[in-house]
């Protein structure tokens, strides 16, 4: 077989095949025992039929033309491979010669990616939240804590925030209740907002026995018409804490100390932020590298994303035992609007892609045939497999381009990693060292939320003119 690739418009590349007579013999015999499968002749069992007596019975070119039908998408996919070539959409295949004999040719035009120029990605600077938790954090969390075990004491002072109060509460418009607004012996906590703010203003100060009215938006947006609320305090209930003792603490948790509890809070909250602002990094900076590009994104890339990301929901709701409609019902999401929202995640990660692949390119991050080999061998050992095996299974869907597309990206965002500025929510500069920037093999380089990349799901068929 001999090819050849030449650029055409609109994002498109052509390849120019040619498959020797004898080359495209085994195709034609693959297309006459397949026609043997499905005929029925007299004296012959169903696929027994010798190849002669079909010739003779439905003539040479019969065979041939099946053969051309089904046979050129294994020389189409070795192009593909041999010219490095990502299909973003199917071929249009235009047979050129050998329709009657001789040597078949033929031109695929393919959709690929655009290759886009990139300014602007050296010296990115990008926030992100401190890996290392305040003072207020950890009082925070050690307060919480604390909370689980307070106990409710009645006192005889005004409400405050915090306080749970029992209250008398009827919501009316124009002197009748309005169903839902009333209630007795109702346990509310002052400052959750619960009902609606006004309630927590005209709490705060009141004492036990004591009565408050105001009128007030009814809760429910869609209720146009406002409510007159009365509110009687029965009794005001504060949280007593326990004292934070080290006795107390080596009855509560399995630490002896104060300070050994402290410890643990510390630990734990420095590794939540060490993770929250880890998986910034690479957000923020997928969110800079999209605006650096311009122009529209091709559909068909921006529909491969939407079709991956829908399918790996579908498979996550179904391992949980529900369906895309029940989910889209129970978190009250218009259909209109998940699919917005898929199009603008799938559309910002299709740029981010493609600014990634512009930096390998501009940068020589692409790898060369010996590292594309380091990088089967290593796909290889993820999946137990034997090397050869794996590389013979790429070759034959045409995925060899991508794992060498995948491989670039990577090193892209490694490159991209090792020499951005990053800073804090105040502007002092993040030591690396407390971040985890590690670029996982297998892991989508771009939006940690987007499960592998869509390139796996390219449909290699193909629409034939002849």
């Amino acid at each position: 077989m001999k090819s050849s690739i030449e650029p055409v418009e609109g994002n498109k590349v052509k390849l120019s095949i040619t498959v020797e007579e004898a080359e495209f013999e085994p195709a034609i015999d693959t297309a006459w025992k397949a026609i043997a499968r499905e005929v029925r002749l007299p004296g012959f069992r169903p696929g027994r039929v010798p190849r002669k007596v079909l010739e003779s019975r439905f003539g040479p070119s019969y065979g041939r033309a099946h053969a051309i039908e089904n046979g050129l998408s294994e020389f189409y996919l070795a192009a593909v491979c041999e010219h490095d070539v990502e299909p973003i959409a199917q071929a249009s295949l235009d047979l050129t010669a050998g329709e009657d004999g001789g040597d078949v040719a033929f031109d695929a035009v393919v959709p690929v990616r655009p290759e886009i120029e990139l300014s602007g990605y050296q010296g990115l600077t990008v926030t992100v939240p401190s890996p290392h938790p305040t003072d207020d954090d950890i009082a925070d969390q050690v307060e919480a804590f604390r909370g689980q075990y307070g106990e409710l004491a009645d006192v005889e002072r005004p409400a405050a925030s915090g306080d749970i109060v029992v209250i008398d509460i009827a919501g009316s418009r124009d002197g009748e209740p309005v169903e839902g607004l009333v209630a007795e012996g109702y346990s509310y906590e002052v400052g959750s907002g619960r009902i609606v703010p006004e309630l927590d203003d005209h709490l705060r100060g009141l004492k036990a026995g004591e009565t408050t009215e105001f009128d007030a938006a009814h809760p429910d947006p869609n209720e146009t018409e406002g409510v007159h609320f009365a509110v009687t305090v029965e009794t005001v209930r504060e949280r007593v804490l326990p004292e934070l003792t080290d006795s107390w603490i080596a009855d509560a948790t399995e630490f002896e100390t104060v300070a050994d509890f402290r410890d643990d809070v510390i630990d734990r909250l420095t590794r939540a932020r060490r993770s929250q602002s880890s998986t910034a990094v690479q957000n923020e900076l997928g969110n800079e590298l999209a605006k650096l590009v311009e122009g529209d994104v091709p559909e068909a890339l921006i529909g491969s994303e939407m079709r991956a990301r829908l399918e790996n929901l579908v498979q996550r709701l179904a391992q949980q035992g529900i369906d895309l409609e029940t989910y889209l019902r129970v978190t009250g999401t218009e259909a209109t609007d998940f699919t917005e929202s898929i199009r603008n995640d799938s559309e910002h990660a299709t740029k981010v892609d493609l600014a990634l692949r512009a930096i390998a390119r501009l940068e020589g991050l692409v790898p060369d045939d010996e590292a594309l080999d380091l990088e089967i061998e290593r796909l290889a050992a993820s999946v137990d497999s034997d090397v050869e095996r794996v590389r013979k299974q790429l070759d034959e869907s045409a995925q060899t381009p991508m794992v060498r597309s995948d491989a670039a990206r990577r090193n892209a965002l490694r490159w991209l990693l090792d020499r951005i500025e990053i800073v804090d929510e105040s502007g002092a500069p993040v030591n690396r060292a407390d971040l985890d920037l590690n670029v996982d093999d297998d892991e989508d380089d771009h939006d940690h939320d987007h499960d592998h990349d869509h390139d796996h799901d390219h449909d290699h068929d193909h629409d034939h003119d002849h």
